[in-house]
């Protein structure tokens, strides 16, 4: 199975190369195709120290969304629109969205589009064979890249078709000591979403790193 990342060049898209490699091919999507071909070789490196192999491929936004089967939108919330309107390809595809909308002030908070959630703008602006399915929304993105830590969290899945659920929890529980949920559909998203803020602002005003969830 074909993974594309597009923003693979980010802490949470290169942090995914790091982890989903070894087990799928992975194409690493940028807006600059050398930065991806670097991210690519730091990973390499990176995992060779480890004694793993990999299946990388560093490549444009718009080519990681033409190879893959499944493509994974690593972006800011703020880069969603722009981004996406400048990418084709995406018909009859599972795409992944870990997006959260969020602002700041003095706290963290929940700041949704018109849509209700990220996953729900994100489906507005696909065409309609594409599937979209909110995942890894609440695991903190330094985790992704600290390869000597499990990732033992909990990730709710949202997603419209049984099908593509299925194969995008199958493709979570792949990755470390992560356990996949059903969350529901993907209007259900906005529930997910909104969790990383309140994360966000226990880690900060506890003086705690990297909070996560887990269903027990």
């Amino acid at each position: 199975m074909k993974i594309g990342i597009v923003g693979g060049t980010g802490d949470i898209g290169e942090g995914m190369a790091l982890r989903l490699s070894s087990k799928y091919d992975v194409i690493v999507g940028s807006r600059e195709e050398i930065k991806a071909l670097a991210t690519c070789e730091t990973c390499r490196e990176t995992l060779q120290v480890r004694g793993l192999k990999c299946s990388l491929a560093g490549v444009t936004n718009q080519h990681a969304v033409d190879e893959a089967d499944i493509v994974v939108l690593a972006i800011p919330f703020k880069h969603v629109a722009p981004t996406l309107k400048t990418l084709t390809g995406f018909e009859g595809k599972i795409v992944v969205t870990p997006v959260n909308p969020i602002e700041r002030t003095a706290y963290f908070y929940y700041a949704p589009p018109p849509e209700g959630s990220a996953a729900m703008m994100i489906k507005g602006m696909l065409p309609s064979s594409a599937t979209v399915c909110a995942a890894f929304n609440n695991i903190a993105a330094n985790k992704w890249q600290m390869l000597d830590e499990e990732l033992d969290y909990s990730v709710a899945v949202c997603c419209d078709d049984e099908g593509a659920k299925q194969t995008v929890m199958e493709l979570v529980d792949s990755v470390s000591s992560l356990r996949a949920y059903d969350a529901g559909p993907l209007a259900a998203a906005a529930i997910v979403e909104s969790v990383t803020p309140l994360l966000l602002n226990i880690a900060r005003f506890n003086r705690m790193r990297d909070v996560g969830v887990k269903f027990v």
